[in-house]
């Protein structure tokens, strides 16, 4: 693995990083919705990541990489919560609006894990440049 690898590794952790924090938000912003059957009631998504291996090639240039890509967003399997309140316009026939099963706290905890691994990716770019910044000054001695 070059030293130039390791930028293309790290962007690869920002991109994924950047997902995580895209469902968070889409999360968060359904978290209050409500429907009136529980199909059309917000399920909760989450970012599915697959890692790539140095060795394997990469198809557009044939070159080995490594990294983290994105498979998918998965949809939660929890079953949203049924509220009866008979005078909502979203209740059904029966009285009952169906609640997102977002839970807020567990969101703003990914939220934070995110922004810690996005924060850590920068400094490997970073540490990176000035590794390679060194080596050239030393290549002029």
């Amino acid at each position: 693995m070059s030293l130039f690898n390791i930028f293309d590794i790290a962007a690869s952790g920002l991109s994924a990083q950047n997902t995580r924090l895209n469902t968070v938000a889409s999360n968060l912003a359904n978290a209050e919705s409500i429907a009136s059957t529980p199909e059309g009631a917000y399920k909760s998504r989450q970012p599915v990541f697959a890692t790539t291996y140095e060795g394997q090639l990469n198809n557009v240039n044939n070159s080995a990489s490594a990294g983290l890509r994105t498979v998918g967003i998965a949809e939660s399997s929890a079953e949203n919560v049924a509220q009866y309140q008979p005078g909502n316009p979203m209740a059904n026939d029966e009285g009952y609006i169906y609640l997102s099963n977002v839970s807020v706290i567990e969101e703003m905890t990914n939220m934070m894990s995110a922004k810690s691994s996005y924060q850590s990716n920068i400094e490997v770019l970073n540490t990176s440049k000035e590794l390679l910044l060194q080596t050239l000054r030393l290549g002029r001695l």
